[in-house]
Order: structure tokens, then sequence, then C-alpha cells
């Protein structure tokens, strides 16, 4: 694993150049001011399997809690800037992460300042329409949301915007704190969202503030984003916002393992099926579980008022 990311390291020369900041990051980003946090949220922390940890350039992988892995994205001078470098790593590191027996759920978060500012206008604006065509370009941004079977928890702190903002909306659930500041800003730019923002934010927000927002290139707050059912929740501080994230991390982990992945692969067919058969996808797949250990396991233990010592079978 080390050595296949590694061979995804770029020149220094190149990385430089991806480093540098966007129209969408720097000084065209209103200032967020940085709330006081309570402790020092990495002082707890352990590291990652080695696998999945130590060799990354923009990403880093930890441990903070039992049956919790946490992904941070880490451009600090491109406040989080997404660029395909980037995202490759992520979605290795997500697909590692996948395949870890004692991880449960992982939260994917940014800096306090930004989730993820945008994506690297440097690299898209030399494309020509057969290069991103022909190319699949942006593709794999929204891959997670397929290879993904745990469930991933977006802790959204400072800016979200465009390309951050889409990646947030491909969480299953996502937190933010009450300052955080999301949008697709890209008609400004003389485009589109190219990662699923027009169609998941229409499903969270409904077709006509869709609208709005995608052809004013608004962007609304925390608060905003909690009170139309973008965010589960928005939180006063950073540091809030985190131990919000892993606490809700590490009670998913501590179910069994195969009906959150039930319980995580039904909700997202309500959004690709209509009502009816949504409805009978459910059942058939809650009769399913009665196939597995932790059915029974689980049952068992409500009936002998005992807590359930899950076999993830």
């Amino acid at each position: 694993m080390q050595s296949a990311v590694r061979a995804l390291r770029r020149p220094a020369a190149a990385t430089a150049a991806v480093a540098a900041s966007s129209r969408l990051q720097a000084a065209s980003l209103p200032r967020v001011v940085a709330a006081p946090t309570r402790r020092n949220l990495s002082a707890n922390t352990t590291s990652a399997p080695a696998s999945a940890s130590t060799s990354y350039e923009f990403i880093q992988v930890s441990r903070p809690r039992p049956g919790v892995a946490q992904v941070t994205l880490h451009r600090p001078k491109a406040l989080n800037a997404l660029c395909t470098p980037l995202i490759t790593e992520l979605n290795a590191a997500l697909g590692v992460l996948n395949s870890v027996a004692d991880v449960g759920a992982v939260v994917l978060t940014g800096s306090e300042r930004a989730f993820a500012a945008g994506a690297d206008i440097k690299e898209m604006a030399p494309l020509s329409f057969s290069a991103a065509y022909t190319s699949a370009f942006i593709e794999s941004w929204s891959a997670l949301t397929a290879t993904l079977k745990k469930p991933l928890i977006a802790a959204v702190s400072g800016h979200a915007l465009g390309g951050g903002c889409e990646l947030a909306l491909m969480a299953d659930i996502l937190y933010c704190t009450s300052g955080a500041n999301f949008g697709q800003p890209e008609i400004k730019l003389g485009t589109i969202p190219g990662a699923g923002g027009s169609q998941r934010l229409a499903r969270a927000v409904g077709k006509s503030r869709a609208m709005e927002l995608v052809l004013t290139g608004r962007s609304f707050s925390g608060d905003e984003a909690a009170l139309w059912g973008v965010a589960a929740r928005a939180f006063p501080t950073h540091a809030e916002l985190i131990d919000a994230a892993l606490d809700t991390a590490e009670t998913i982990a501590g179910y069994s393992r195969v009906a959150v992945m039930a319980a995580k692969e039904v909700v997202n067919k309500s959004q690709d099926l209509p009502l009816r058969d949504g409805v009978e996808y459910e059942r058939r797949v809650f009769h399913s579980l009665f196939g597995s250990r932790d059915q029974k396991i689980g049952m068992a233990a409500f009936v002998d008022k005992k807590k359930p010592e899950w076999s993830h079978e």
C-alpha cells in the first residue's frame, strides 16, 4: 500500500504548482474566525495501521476512538482545495479502511478554517472538452459513494465550497459548525457543479432552493444547512463538532457491522427508488438479516436483558 501511494506523488515542482491558491480560495473567500478549542483534539489519537496512515501527502489517517477511523484533508496552504492526487489518496485510504475489520465507521474532516475550499482551478482551467470527456475527469471524486460500505460522517468547519460542498454531501451523515460556509459557486467561473452538487443539493433542499443556490452561487451557513436538512446538526465550535462526530462514529461502530451495512444500504436506496419499491427493497433486506448470527445474538440479548456481544456475522 505504501509503495502504491508513493508512486502517486508528483515531482516537487508540480506539487508546488498545485499548492498555489485557486480563485475559489484565499483572497476571494470570506474570513472565518476560529472558535476557541477546549483541548488539543489530536492529543488522544493513535495512528492507524501503517498501510493506511504513513505515506500520504495530502491526507492524514488516525484512529481516535475504538472502532473509528478519522481521515483529515491536509493541504493547508491551499485551504484543502481538492485535486486529483488528493482524491486518489482519499479513495485509496477509504478502500483500505473499508477492509479493516475493526473499523466500524469513518469520520472525514478538514481544518477548522476549511473543510475543502473548492476544487483546484489551476488543475481544471487548461482542460479541453475532449480531454475532460475522454479521461472521465472528476468521475473518481464520487467513487467513495460506491466503494465505502461503512458509514462516513463528514465534520465540516469553515469553507466547503464547490467540490468541497459536493464531497461533504457524499457523506452518510453531515455535521458542521454554525459558521461553516457552504456553496456551489461554479456559475461565477462560467461552469456548473460537476461532482454531484446539483443532484445531491436538490435532493437535500428541494428544486427551488437548489436552483437559487446553483444559479446565483450564493453561499449558505452551517445553521442554514442544519435548518434545511443538508446537515444533521450544527455545533457552536470546532471542538464540539469533532467530539460529536467521533461520538456518533463510536456509537455506530459499537453495533453489528452486518446490521449497520444493511441500514446504510436501505437508507441510500431511498434516494434512488420510488416509495413503494423502496419499502419492498427494505423488507427484503430486513428478511435477509434473519439469516445473520447477529440478529439472533441481538434479539436473545434483548430478551435476556443483557448487552449483546456482536459476532459481526
